[in-house]
């Protein structure tokens, strides 16, 4: 999200740099006011749903924890580790239980600037390096399974580069400083437009997004943050379908440009943070790809311990 900020240069360096809430002028700003060495801890849910004519027909839950810790602090920047463990899924498809667990007991360390805005993955060959071989190891456990190596790579693929591992592999985090850097007003709107990443390789989505402060609890000391991204239909179209012409595996089946759905995505998001620290308390992000009468939900909750 920090190509966000881009957009809201001249509203982050004309506020003041507190993370407290003004009730004078009902606006909040989120800072992270982190101190080295300091930890919390969440508790993080994942829901995929498949929906077909308004029928649910297939559910999958995942579960995990992640220790947040600050394991270094300067003037400018924060580095972050993100510490993931005790992940448990709900479903009896033993290939994905194996993939599921393939990021436990894994360490990403996150960069972000003075406010707590995301700048980069720190140690991403850390992380491809540690995959890939756990992949090899499935590879070989799973032999048995039907297509289980075809799937396998494909995961992998999006763990090959640092560009692909920002995009993929952290969504949770992206998820949780999205926020970060802006000073927001109750009742105001930020739109703009960005980049979003293509998973199939060709240029990036262009998306609509726009951002609010929902509402100030001065009592509790936290806010409430919502945002709206949108992206672009005809781009998200045209690129599935290039990726499955190009595939080979639909050939018989693949039908015409033309006749082939269009295809929406739309994510919703919305944060409580804690404004005098800037600490998530807990967050929201509900995402919904559909296309004629099947719709796919991704639905991912942080609820701090």
């Amino acid at each position: 999200m920090h190509k966000f900020l881009v957009f809201l240069t001249l509203i982050l360096f004309s506020s003041t740099l507190t993370g407290q809430i003004s009730m004078k002028d009902s606006t909040v700003q989120v800072i992270g006011y982190w101190n080295k060495l300091e930890t919390q801890s969440y508790n993080i849910s994942y829901q995929k749903l498949k929906i077909k004519s308004n029928d649910t027909i297939s559910r999958e839950l995942v579960t995990y924890q992640v220790d947040v810790k600050i394991i270094d602090s300067t003037e400018n920047s924060y580095t972050i580790e993100w510490f993931y463990k005790n992940y448990n899924i709900n479903t009896e498809n033993k290939l994905a239980k194996k993939l599921s667990k393939m990021s436990n007991d894994i360490s990403v360390k996150i960069k972000t600037d003075q406010f707590g805005t995301f700048i980069e993955v720190v140690n991403w060959e850390d992380i491809k390096t540690y995959l890939t071989q756990v992949s090899d190891t499935l590879k070989v456990e799973l032999k048995d399974i039907p297509n289980s190596e075809k799937i396998i790579d494909n995961v992998m693929s999006l763990y090959a580069t640092k560009e692909s591992i920002e995009a993929n592999a952290i969504k949770d985090a992206l998820q949780y400083y999205q926020f970060n850097g802006v000073k927001y007003k109750l009742g105001e709107e930020l739109q703009g437009t960005i980049e979003t990443a293509n998973n199939f390789g060709g240029a990036p989505f262009q998306t609509n997004v726009s951002y609010s402060l929902d509402k100030i609890n001065e009592t509790e000391g936290n806010a409430v943050f919502r945002s709206n991204q949108i992206i672009n239909s005809q781009q998200l179209t045209d690129e599935t379908y290039k990726y499955l012409k190009n595939s080979g595996a639909f050939s018989e089946t693949l039908p015409t440009r033309s006749e082939f759905p269009n295809l929406t995505n739309e994510t919703n998001t919305a944060s409580i943070i804690h404004a005098a620290s800037g600490w998530v308390i807990y967050s929201i992000e509900s995402k919904k790809i559909a296309a004629a009468d099947t719709t796919n939900i991704e639905e991912r909750i942080i609820e701090i311990q």
